[in-house]
């Protein structure tokens, strides 16, 4: 190939020189990359160690929630409260202060001997209060039965409730208004009443007919 068409390279010379200033600014940049290079590290440092601690304390929390002991379900473990009792119903029969204890117990009543054709009041338990008198409200228990076969047709036993009435009022029938007028307080008695002074010689209805015996205990007059 001739000389003249061959290409030519110019000969490799020395590099100019960099100033001062260019040198300090190149040295800026290359500081500059450094520290942007180590702040990279640092955050990644910081980063790993951060998601190292959280799975630490993860880890740590389930096996402190898996090694200790299942505490009871306070609501399921207490004992049930008792229920709450019932209020006690009042004393029966509610007798008067100093009462004979006879008068706690329902009495048996037998059957009458005998003709009755008056009224007859016989004290069986002398009481320590006061005579009734016609006009008060008295309180009672008693048991009625058949003066012939002694059988029991009412009792305020039977339903665990005295009874209380005006005496002399018609309320009742007339062998208690008159047959317990006098009677102490805290007496029982014994009323033997012909069939005029109760419900008469003829069944009406659940009322019994001919003569009756009652035995009566007074617990109050007022």
């Amino acid at each position: 190939m001739p000389e003249s068409v061959k290409s030519k390279r110019p000969a490799a010379g020395p590099q100019p020189l960099k100033t001062k200033a260019e040198k300090r600014a190149e040295a800026k940049v290359a500081k500059a990359r450094a520290r942007a290079a180590r702040k990279r590290r640092e955050v990644l440092t910081m980063v790993g160690a951060a998601v190292v601690v959280v799975a630490l304390l993860a880890g740590l929390v389930l096996w402190i929630k898996s090694s200790s002991p299942t505490q009871p379900d306070p609501a399921a473990s207490a004992a049930p409260e008792p229920a709450a009792a019932a209020p006690s119903a009042a004393a029966f029969p509610p007798l008067p202060e100093g009462a004979d204890p006879a008068l706690s117990t329902k009495p048996v009543v037998k059957a009458g001997t005998g003709k009755v054709d008056k009224l007859k009041t016989t004290t069986l338990v002398q009481g320590a209060g006061a005579a009734v008198e016609s006009g008060q409200t008295i309180d009672v228990n008693y048991v009625g039965v058949t003066y012939a076969d002694g059988k029991e047709f009412d009792s305020s036993w039977s339903r665990s409730e005295s009874f209380s009435f005006a005496v002399g009022a018609g309320s009742v029938i007339q062998g208690w208004d008159q047959g317990l007028v006098g009677v102490k307080v805290g007496s029982r008695v014994q009323l033997d009443i012909p069939a005029e002074l109760a419900y008469g010689e003829k069944p009406s209805g659940t009322q019994p007919a001919g003569v009756l015996r009652f035995v009566v205990d007074v617990l109050s007059a007022a």
